[in-house]
């Protein structure tokens, strides 16, 4: 799909971890604005730690393909990867690192119990999937080609 210079001038320019912290400022700043349920710390806790370790293991077992294939993960210069991960987290996401990224930002809403928070894991992903992934995916079509495609074509861009 098309997008004008405006938009291809904002792609690249944060890193995802970055994006998650400012998100997740931002998600707790609109839940102490608004009411919430009041569930007991410990269920809160109990919910959001299993979320977010979810999260944070996917993240970290993606970023483990990355060492093992020896390529780039710097999320401003995705042209300068040296192979096509499809392994590991790879087989069942495209972007497995963002997934977990989404995760971590769940569990953190689970842990502000507010509904508002909800909008923060929708907003990364909005976010991500046009300013980081979309540029990155350009990326891996010229560089690999027919096999980034055949891989496009079998596991889906989250989940």
């Amino acid at each position: 799909r098309p997008h004008g210079p405006k938009m291809r001038a904002l792609e690249l320019k944060i890193p995802p971890p970055v994006v998650t912290v400012l998100i997740g400022g931002a998600m707790w700043f609109v839940a102490r604005q608004s009411a919430s349920p009041q569930l007991s710390l410990m269920v809160r806790l109990a919910a959001s730690v299993a979320i977010a370790l979810v999260g944070g293991t996917i993240a970290l077992a993606a970023e483990l393909e990355y060492r093992r294939a020896r390529t780039t993960i710097n999320p401003f210069k995705p042209e300068r990867t040296t192979a096509l991960i499809t392994s590991g987290m790879y087989r069942f996401t495209r972007n497995p690192i963002y997934v977990g990224l989404t995760l971590i930002l769940l569990g953190w809403a689970a842990f502000l119990c507010s509904a508002w928070a909800l909008l923060g894991p929708v907003a990364f992903v909005l976010y991500i999937d046009r300013l980081q992934i979309a540029p990155e995916e350009r990326a891996l079509a010229a560089k690999f080609g027919a096999a980034y495609t055949e891989y496009t074509a079998r596991v889906r861009r989250w989940l």
